[in-house]
């Protein structure tokens, strides 16, 4: 694949033609089997009739009236979905051909044109392009191609020069709380490395809407290579240090750090008991997305008492493990 991901219509196109139509092809099914409406909204209130449930019955009603009356319900089943971006300066780097940047716009535009497709609305939140004034940038959610091609737009806005340096997460997971008013489907796509204090608004949000947490890396995030002497910057700092990769003793001390890191970022995530699909630079997109196609569906099928945790049930492994 050309690392040159071309314009966002280009983008789209060779998305809808290598991904979402072989998507659809083997999923065998409507996506509304792997994602719910929004609920039941009630619609009226009628005298009870032999036959109605009785779990309908609105008691406050009947007892005002002194006759039963039951609640009539429209069910709601278009979806709203949220795209929580982190954009900031470590997103953008992968040490091959594709960057964690690069996974992320390929991931939401598959899944935010799976949605549109069917009439379901998809809107994002995108942090660390804009400045410290007003770090977040808003996409009022909307339907249709033309509205990808938009979001993708947003996506590839160059960051501002006093974009935001340190990643807070805790910013982006904290807007949507405030912002996301009704019952939603919400993605955050983030490499997940920031501040901490992010865990706990993450499990506000997950208590209110239907959450998958999308974890991007790359796998010199986990171990070094043996290159000699090497220049490494941080991404949102800028902090350059000059480091010896031929050293085993600093290669195995990476990894120790990058493994205890790896241990903090999935126990936070289980804590935050959302559902977790990882993402790695090297995946096929395709493939990944129909392993959690399959989690996912078994999940749903599967009765809540022997469902497994949320990490255990939808964190693919990746093939740099």
């Amino acid at each position: 694949m050309s690392t040159d991901p071309g314009t966002p219509e280009q983008l789209l196109r060779r998305l809808e033609w290598t991904v979402l139509r072989r998507l659809d092809g083997l999923l065998q099914g409507d996506h509304r089997t792997l994602w719910r409406g929004t609920g039941l909204d009630l619609a009226d209130l009628r005298e009870y009739q032999h036959g109605d449930d009785v779990r309908h019955i609105d008691w406050n009603v009947t007892a005002r009236l002194q006759q039963p009356h039951v609640r009539q319900y429209t069910e709601d089943r278009e979806l709203t979905a949220w795209f929580l971006l982190d954009l900031t300066g470590s997103v953008d780097f992968g040490s091959a051909d594709r960057t964690k940047l690069a996974v992320s716009e390929a991931f939401v535009t598959v899944l935010a044109r799976m949605l549109t497709r069917h009439g379901n609305r998809v809107g994002a939140l995108l942090y660390g392009r804009q400045g410290p004034q007003h770090p977040i940038a808003v996409l009022p959610p909307g339907v249709g191609r033309n509205h990808v091609l938009a979001l993708l737009a947003r996506l590839r806005t160059p960051a501002a020069a006093q974009a935001t340096r340190e990643t807070r997460l805790a910013d982006l997971l904290q807007a949507g709380e405030s912002m996301l008013k009704r019952r939603s489907l919400v993605f955050v796509v983030s490499d997940f490395i920031s501040a901490p204090g992010w865990s706990e608004s993450l499990g506000r949000l997950a208590r209110r809407h239907e959450v998958l947490a999308v974890r991007l890396f790359d796998a010199l995030e986990m171990a070094l290579p043996d290159v000699g002497l090497v220049t490494v910057q941080d991404a949102e700092s800028g902090e350059q240090v000059f480091v010896d990769t031929h050293d085993p003793g600093f290669r195995q001390r990476f990894e120790a750090l990058a493994a205890e890191h790896e241990d903090t970022l999935r126990e936070s995530l289980a804590r935050a008991g959302v559902d977790t699909l990882e993402l790695a630079t090297d995946d096929d997109l395709l493939a990944t997305l129909l392993r959690f196609v399959a989690l996912r569906r078994q999940r749903l099928r599967a009765p809540v008492s022997h469902r497994l945790p949320a990490q255990a049930r939808l964190a693919t492994t990746p093939a740099t493990a």
